[in-house]
């Protein structure tokens, strides 16, 4: 029996996961959405159930033996990636040394180890239906990171890996894209207490940047930046010199990981993602 092909996406419950799988859906492709254990993941299922209802999967990719439990849960279900989209991932802001390091490892284990595991673990079958992979990296891979130190240097392990990937399967027929978004707004920074200001300039919803990222896919982009800003921040970056770039960058994080209500504090002692 010939195993039926979806788009897998990852982080699908919320933010620019939730947009790409209502794109890709409007645009007729079966799914298979994968994230944490939560409503709202069933939710969506249920809102963009056409052609039909997507495959809903609750697991914590972050776990060792995720990536043989994604795949098992697919073959049982008969289907199998067409394209892969790699959305899951969080961050967090202050300082090394204050950030628990066991949600440091974890960002790691999400943001790289996973999104390799399923790049390499489904790219015979997208090969075979010489379908894609879209990465979901940052404008933050363009930069050093103190204030999101670890953060930074995931997601500059996905923009080169999936530059690298761009090339080496483009003779098999497979389109490769990483998208590079600047700041994108959701509920999250309200939950966290960060500061929501982000400039007009780079920030973009949700949906825009999920419409860019498919539009890019399906052109066989290698690389997707949505926004004028962003594409411009992306090409004056490497002008500027470390020793300015890094202390500028650092009082930036420390400005926005602030709440209002206390300015006094450098950073707080836990947080979540700035961007998606």
């Amino acid at each position: 029996m010939t195993a039926r092909p979806v788009v897998l996406i990852t982080g699908a419950s919320s933010g620019i996961g939730a947009a790409l799988a209502r794109v890709f859906a409007a645009n007729g492709h079966d799914l298979a959405l994968v994230a944490l254990p939560d409503p709202q993941l069933a939710a969506l299922a249920d809102a963009i159930a056409t052609p039909a209802r997507p495959l809903v999967l609750g697991l914590d990719l972050t776990q060792r033996d995720a990536g043989p439990r994604l795949a098992h849960a697919l073959g049982s279900n008969g289907v199998e990636p067409m394209i892969v989209v790699n959305c899951a991932g969080f961050g967090l802001v202050g300082a090394v040394t204050e950030l628990d390091r066991t949600e440091q490892l974890a960002m790691i284990d999400l943001n790289v180890r996973a999104l390799a595991d399923l790049s390499l673990r489904f790219a015979d079958s997208v090969i075979r239906h010489r379908g894609g992979i879209l990465n979901v990296a940052s404008v933050s891979a363009f930069l050093p990171g103190p204030g999101m130190a670890v953060y930074n240097a995931t997601k500059a392990f996905v923009l080169s890996f999936s530059e690298a990937l761009h090339r080496e399967l483009a003779g098999h027929g497979v389109r490769v894209t990483v998208l590079c978004s600047g700041p994108v707004p959701t509920q999250f920074q309200k939950r966290a207490g960060i500061r929501a200001n982000l400039p007009r300039l780079l920030a973009r919803s949700p949906d825009f940047v999920a419409q860019r990222a498919y539009e890019g896919l399906m052109a066989g982009k290698r690389l997707v930046v949505p926004g004028v800003g962003n594409k411009a921040l992306r090409l004056l970056l490497p002008l500027i010199p470390r020793v300015l770039l890094l202390p500028g960058k650092h009082a930036a994080m420390r400005f926005s990981s602030r709440p209002p209500a206390k300015r006094s504090v450098k950073f707080p002692r836990r947080s979540g993602a700035l961007y998606r």
